[in-house]
Formats: structure tokens, sequence, C-alpha cells
């Protein structure tokens, strides 16, 4: 069964060069863990309550264990700093049908 992680991102206001860091080098990581991007900070549109999310990410993994790889291998450990010291960050893992 498919898993979506969601990560909706908010970058700070002194992070947009180092954001900018780690989106050039985190695709090709995902893709080794055999993520696939279905939506990358493309236009969003609230539709109900007051959630106006900045930037969403949604990727499809095959399982929730490649998603587990994906964010424990050593490739992604040495970019997620970028992120963290860049962005307020919130995400979550979603079963699939």
């Amino acid at each position: 069964m498919p898993v979506y992680f969601m990560v909706e991102i908010k970058i700070k206001n002194d992070g947009k060069e180092n954001y900018a860091k780690y989106i050039e080098k985190v695709r090709p990581i995902v893709e080794k863990y055999k993520g696939k991007y279905l939506s990358r900070g493309g236009k969003i549109t609230p539709v109900f309550g007051n959630w106006e999310p900045e930037r969403i990410i949604l990727i499809e993994f095959p399982s929730a264990e490649d998603v587990e790889r994906w964010l424990d291998s050593a490739e992604y450990k040495e970019i997620a700093a970028l992120r963290r010291n860049s962005t307020i960050t919130k995400a979550v893992m979603l079963e699939g049908l």
C-alpha cells in the first residue's frame, strides 16, 4: 500500500538561501529511496477553514519503511539541517488505499 508524505513549509525570513540549497539537493535523495513527487510547491487554493499554507509538498512512497529509510539515510541527514534552519516545517505520513 502506498504512503504519502505531506509537508507544510513556511520559509523563515532569513532562510531563502539555505532552503534553495536544500531543494537543490533533496530530490535525488527522495528518488533514490523510491519517492515520487506528486506536488512540490505549486499554487495552493484554500477551500475550508483558515488554513493558508505557504508551501505544500506531497511525495508518494511504496511503503512507510521507504519513508523511514529515506529520513534515516546518511544522505538525507547531511542536508536536513538546511531545511530545519531555514523553515518552520510540519509533516505527516498518510496511508494510501
